[in-house]
């Protein structure tokens, strides 16, 4: 499962608003799940480069907690033209490896 969010400002709004829908998203699905956030690094978090007023410190403990919870790998995508590459290679060796 690949979630994508466009930037730090969607993805506060998913760790706040709409937490409860987007927790069970991610409950739901039990096979490897990629979060990529596009427009973003970690750092941007750290010195809250973001619109919204959720805490930096309460944003990183959201997006660890997922990450341990649901076994989410979570990819800073600082320029979104390569998102498209990070995914082709997810799933050519993805499938490499069912097809082995």
């Amino acid at each position: 499962m690949v979630e994508r969010k466009a930037s730090l400002d969607e993805l506060s709004g998913n760790l706040t608003q709409n937490r409860t829908r987007f927790e069970e998203e991610m409950a739901t699905y039990s096979g490897k799940k990629y979060l990529l956030i596009e427009n973003a690094t970690y750092e941007d978090i750290v010195k809250n480069n973001y619109k919204t007023k959720f805490s930096n410190k309460a944003f990183l403990a959201s997006i660890h907690a997922f990450n341990h919870r649901y076994n989410l790998e979570i990819m800073f995508m600082p320029n979104r033209e390569i998102t498209g590459y990070y995914l082709y290679g997810v799933f050519t060796y993805y499938l490499k490896n069912i097809l082995r």
